[in-house]
């Protein structure tokens, strides 16, 4: 009679984290009927989605877009009810920063790499421009399993490139270096197309014309009115409403597989303080220092690749001025090359980009700016004041905006953005591979298949079927394009 029931009952699941991962998670196996509890250390839901105010007006404090040519978080927000939040940018014209001037961000490029050269005139010197034009003229260029972003294109098309524009636009993704990131995880239609193509240039064009052939409908990016950061509010309060537990504040402190004596209780224990939790499934859905801290007493060789990746750290500055005091240019912000040695390396100016900002604080002027990348700790090491004056300074050399702003607000996402070096998709897959050998164990999040927010989504629903025994689709990671001017 128990077998009988075991098989009829809904399965009981442990989610673990409460970041948009885990909470697309839950919300997928409360589709497929399970029971589902939800364990976050934290005393928030959402990890790097944050809403918060600044001077009374609502702002996004974390992710403040997502990538809408992808459907997994657009189609989410619509599940849990925010279909009438859905808002495009109201500009999607954003600038760059880069040899003393504002200079319009050119188009006709792949993440920065051009399909000829005139598309980056005006961003790029003479002599960068006539070292794009010899890129059809070299022999081929080894790419092999992976090869960093930085180095292929350098090699190809000259270390301007990377340096101007492929430097920032991927910065602006994973806050980290083009010369250490992997092509083949952070770039993967590139990277396919210069499998297929001697002519990096021509791979780009090749890109474009597929591209103009099948046109995406709608906009590249959305937004929520009230800020992405209510989305992880949405999905737990409808799983919730659906009968599942999110328990916040209440850190996993051991992941056991069951022994024989108590297989009738489930597959696996999951401790968090004085509780105990029996399941027949989890979904290990948190940064990967606190997932090689869980793993590593059953599957000991994913805790050790997971114990590798390495993360960046960042801070963004909000800041916000009385509209009749300040001017901005035109456009949704601006992204800066780490080679012209400023200090902030984006800009977003927020009221311009998000008509919900402008509507609802008219008399208000809000920005923010982004500083930290993968390997910088100093500058992370001033207190808020003078991360506030740095980006004061910046935006007064790149704006000419020095007026006062009636309030400012910090937010430090340390070790905030995992990096993807090269041959991160193998590592990937090894942990898969360590883990997918324990039944009902699945792990998801942003260090696996890219760290934009319908990624995260996606990443969510492949675990789900994988404790569900439905076989992974292998495919390379989409990136998450940069949010506003880059963030």
């Amino acid at each position: 009679m128990r077998e009988v029931e075991s098989r009829t009952e809904p399965r009981r699941v442990v989610v673990v984290g409460a970041g948009i991962a885990g909470l697309a998670a839950a919300h997928r196996l409360l589709e497929r009927g399970a029971r589902v509890t939800v364990l976050e250390a934290s005393d928030r839901v959402g990890g790097k989605l944050l809403p918060g105010e600044i001077a009374g007006a609502r702002v996004d404090l974390g992710a403040e877009s997502m990538l809408a040519r992808r459907p997994e978080a657009v189609a989410l927000a619509r599940e849990v009810g925010l279909a009438d939040a859905l808002q495009p940018p109201a500009t999607a014209t954003a600038s760059i920063w880069t040899r003393g001037a504002l200079r319009p961000m050119p188009k006709g490029h792949v993440m920065g790499v051009p399909g000829t050269a005139a598309a980056l005139a005006g961003v790029l010197s003479e002599e960068g421009l006539a070292r794009i034009a010899r890129d059809a003229e070299l022999p081929p260029t080894e790419v092999g399993e992976d090869v960093a972003v930085g180095a292929y294109v350098a090699a190809r098309v000259g270390r301007e490139v990377v340096d101007r524009l492929v430097e920032p636009l991927l910065g602006g993704v994973y806050a980290g270096d083009a010369y250490r990131i992997s092509l083949r995880s952070a770039v993967p239609q590139l990277y396919r197309a210069a499998l297929a193509h001697t002519s990096l240039t021509e791979a780009v064009r090749a890109i474009q014309a597929r591209t103009a052939a099948a046109p995406g409908t709608g906009p590249v990016f959305m937004g929520l009115r009230g800020g992405v950061g209510g989305l992880p509010t949405a999905v737990a309060a409808s799983v919730r409403a659906r009968g599942a537990e999110i328990l916040t504040g209440t850190p996993v402190t051991a992941l056991r597989r069951t022994t024989a004596a108590d297989a009738d209780r489930g597959t696996w224990r999951v401790v968090a303080g004085d509780r105990v939790l029996d399941a027949d499934a989890v979904v290990v859905a948190v940064p990967a220092p606190a997932a090689a801290a869980l793993l590593r007493p059953e599957a000991p060789a994913a805790a050790a690749e997971l114990a590798a990746v390495e993360y960046a750290s960042m801070a963004l500055v909000t800041l916000a001025y009385r509209r009749s005091a300040a001017a901005l240019p035109e456009g949704s912000g601006f992204l800066v090359p780490p080679v012209d040695g400023r200090t902030i390396k984006a800009s977003t100016f927020a009221s311009r980009k998000w008509a919900w900002i402008d509507e609802e604080n008219p008399d208000l002027l809000i920005l923010r700016t982004s500083v930290g990348r993968h390997g910088e700790t100093e500058i992370l090491d001033r207190d808020d004041a003078g991360l506030v004056d740095v980006s004061r300074h910046d935006l007064r050399e790149a704006t000419g905006l020095d007026a006062v702003p009636v309030a400012t607000r910090v937010t430090r996402w340390t070790d905030g953005l995992p990096q993807y070096p090269v041959g991160h998709h193998a590592r990937v897959a090894r942990v898969r591979a360590h883990v997918a050998a324990l039944p009902g164990l699945a792990v998801c999040g942003a260090l696996y298949d890219g760290v934009g927010i319908p990624a995260c989504v996606a990443s969510a629903h492949a675990a789900v079927d994988e404790i569900a025994g439905v076989p992974r689709l292998t495919a390379d990671p989409v990136p998450s394009a940069p949010g506003a001017a880059g963030e």
